[in-house]
């Protein structure tokens, strides 16, 4: 355990636990309305890192469905986490416990991948951990405050607060963008395209979930073939 490696992951984690909170305050409201208790939507969060998943899920018991349409309707919304791991996976090094996979596995959600992706190299399980306790709790314990809370603050205050998290994903996506042409232009492309499909014949029908899971498919297979990297070990072969 290098504690000034988990010292830095705690830090970058702050600003991720900071709009979980504000988020899942938010969602925490959702759950009141579909008759959970504050307990049950704080186990609900610690155990599942999820916001759309969490919210399908939700909306599925307010409106009484069975556990075969939330197990379906929280698949869907939660595909894009599959791919996430995939990415993941191929940052993980070779000797790494298997302890670690499990435990790496439990918080694969978009603003913690871009954490650990973004830095070089294998993935550090001990500024992994440094993340993930920074932001989990918070994302817990903002559900239960939310159901505690009920529906005390106007609806647009609530979704004006929800605003933080784009914010601190954006904050997330610029450094790399600014350092590398390629990945500031793709990001500009998933934004026009994400965009667009809210509008193109057939996609628009689809979920919010399944339209991105064709987009990050679709643009990341055309800058895997187009913009190819080369793995570090080549790289160093390269420089030498």
């Amino acid at each position: 355990m290098n504690k000034k490696v988990f010292l830095s992951g705690l830090r970058d984690g702050v600003p991720v636990g900071l709009g979980y909170f504000v988020v899942a305050f938010s969602l925490g409201i959702t759950a009141k309305a579909s008759g959970l208790s504050a307990l049950a939507a704080f186990v609900a969060s610690a155990s599942n890192l999820a916001s759309a998943g969490e919210y399908a899920g939700f909306t599925v018991i307010r409106e009484n469905g069975s556990l075969i349409e939330m197990a379906l309707m929280i698949l869907v919304a939660n595909c894009r986490y599959m791919l996430m791991s995939a990415a993941l996976s191929q940052r993980l090094s070779p000797e790494m416990r298997p302890f670690h996979r499990f435990t790496l596995s439990y918080f694969v959600t978009d603003e913690l991948f871009a954490l650990n992706i973004a830095r070089p190299g294998y993935v550090n399980p001990t500024y992994a951990y440094g993340t993930l306790l920074a932001s989990a709790p918070a994302w817990a314990v903002g559900t239960a405050v939310g159901v505690l809370a009920g529906s005390i603050l106007p609806n647009r205050v609530v979704s004006a607060l929800s605003v933080a998290l784009f914010g601190m994903f954006i904050a997330i996506i610029i450094p790399p963008a600014k350092k590398n042409k390629v990945i500031a232009g793709l990001v500009v492309i998933c934004f026009a395209l994400s965009a667009g499909a809210e509008y193109a014949p057939f996609i628009k029908n689809l979920s919010s979930g399944t339209r991105i899971i064709i987009l990050t498919v679709v643009i990341s297979a055309a800058a895997a073939v187009l913009f190819p990297k080369k793995d570090e070990e080549e790289e160093a072969r390269n420089e030498v």
